[in-house]
């Protein structure tokens, strides 16, 4: 006779219950072996980044190099980031009898001639300083048409390298054609750095220092070939443009033709002037002759962090100020 065996109910519970623990167990074990080996993996990131900023700083020079270029020489300056001070400065004057040396050439005897050139820094500013540029507002700007905006003061052509800074605070971008042969022998010496216009940082300087001044002020940058005139009320650009020049007639003639057509007065309005301009120069004299009010730009904020004179940091307001 067969007999039939019943497994009773109980026991299938039991045995269940003990499958399902055992099941709840190892996946509890797998969060926690999934949550240690992700503090570990953080733990080890966290030390790689203390160990590579402990190297960053170790390893940081705490010094700038600023350069400003031109077709006629250069200039730098050494920055202490720590103090934010100007630690050396050197001018450099191209001969003109050197026309028929590349200008990669010349640089490189400045390279040669100069040992601060060739230092380490952890930050290489390159300005380049031409008649080349303007100014676009934010809202009529697009990066794609670049040399249409320099189309009408100056003469581009199509194998011109167009760039342009953006000057955020104040809503405006320059356009500007750098030195690419220049550029190129700086990536050469340095790898990487940076570069801008030199009037990028002479306008947002200018539109820094006009916060709350509601009268329209007109400021005169020189260079040695060509002179900007930037026109400011209360930080807003209200006219820049660049011309060329040799006598002081030439001079005045530009001055008192963007007065007439912004409407302002020889007699109320206030003229600054900057660069390598001093009060015995014929062109100061000019202005003198025509403007009630003129006077050389302020000068003394600026003189704080470096030992160099009135004179001098007026002249190299840009350099100073990059």
């Amino acid at each position: 006779m067969t007999k039939n065996f019943a497994i009773p109910s109980c026991l299938f519970v039991v045995k269940l219950s003990t499958t399902t623990l055992l099941l709840k167990l190892l996946l509890i074990f797998e969060i926690v072996i999934g949550i240690a080996i992700a503090i570990a993996i953080e733990i080890c990131k966290f030390v790689i980044q203390k160990k590579h900023s402990l190297m960053d700083i170790t390893e940081k020079k705490y010094k700038k190099l600023s350069i400003q270029v031109s077709l006629t020489g250069l200039s730098f300056c050494c920055f202490d980031t720590l103090n934010n001070t100007v630690s050396s400065f050197k001018e450099i004057h191209f001969d003109p009898f050197e026309k028929n040396l590349k200008i990669e050439d010349l640089f490189a005897n400045a390279f040669a001639e100069h040992s601060e050139l060739n230092e380490q820094y952890d930050d290489v500013l390159v300005i380049h300083n031409n008649n080349l540029s303007t100014f676009v507002p934010t809202p009529l700007f697009d990066e794609n048409y670049l040399g249409s905006y320099l189309q009408y003061n100056t003469k581009v052509f199509e194998t011109d390298f167009f760039a342009f800074d953006e000057i955020s605070n104040y809503e405006i971008n320059a356009v500007y054609i750098p030195y690419v042969n220049m550029n190129n022998f700086f990536i050469d010496k340095f790898g990487s750095f940076e570069y801008k216009h030199a009037n990028s940082i002479l306008v947002t300087k200018l539109l820094d220092a006009s916060k709350n001044v509601d009268t329209k002020k007109m400021m005169v940058h020189f260079n040695a070939t060509h002179f900007e005139i930037v026109v400011i009320q209360n930080q807003k650009l209200l006219l820049f443009n660049s011309f060329e020049y040799q006598t002081p007639e030439d001079f005045i003639y530009y001055i008192l033709f963007t007065a007439e057509q912004l409407n302002m007065n020889p007699e109320n309005f206030p003229l600054e002037l900057i660069g390598n301009i001093t009060a015995e120069s014929p062109f100061f004299k000019m202005a003198y002759k025509y403007i009630r009010n003129v006077s050389l730009l302020d000068v003394e904020d600026l003189r704080w962090n470096n030992y160099f004179s009135e004179a001098e940091n007026r002249n190299h307001f840009i350099l100073f100020n990059s």
